[in-house]
């Protein structure tokens, strides 16, 4: 579902107008999910957008606390790492990239690495 790619590209665009990262990716989701509540709170894709922007890695957004989250933090941190490193991983099937991302463990992949090929393909993610 690359639409949490787009609502964090569309939470990047409020973000460089003003409104705080937390709002602008609830205001994105909204948008993009107007009639699914469920779809509009996932907490994976938003966890990762905001763990990026939490740690400055987001063009546009200064570092600054965002979430509580660890895991979906870490894992895209660890994949914006892994893309920095060996840009053409980026052309690997989602499935796989997130195995790479969790090293094998039998986690479910939750859309983290729709926003952050988004974002990153965007030219919007900076190490």
């Amino acid at each position: 579902m690359a639409k949490y790619g787009d609502v964090a590209l569309q939470a990047v665009r409020l973000a460089g107008e003003g409104v705080a990262p937390v709002e602008a990716w609830n205001l994105a989701a909204a948008s993009m999910f107007p009639d699914q509540h469920a779809a509009r709170v996932k907490g994976c894709p938003r966890s990762a957008f905001l763990g990026l922007c939490e740690e400055g890695y987001v063009e546009g957004i200064e570092a600054g606390k965002y979430t509580t989250s660890v895991s979906n933090k870490k894992y895209a941190i660890d994949l914006l790492k892994l893309l920095h490193e060996k840009p053409h991983l980026a052309d690997l099937p989602r499935k796989q990239l997130w195995g790479i991302v969790v090293q094998g463990a039998p986690k479910q992949h939750n859309q983290q690495v729709e926003v952050v090929l988004a974002l990153w393909r965007a030219g919007l993610l900076n190490i």
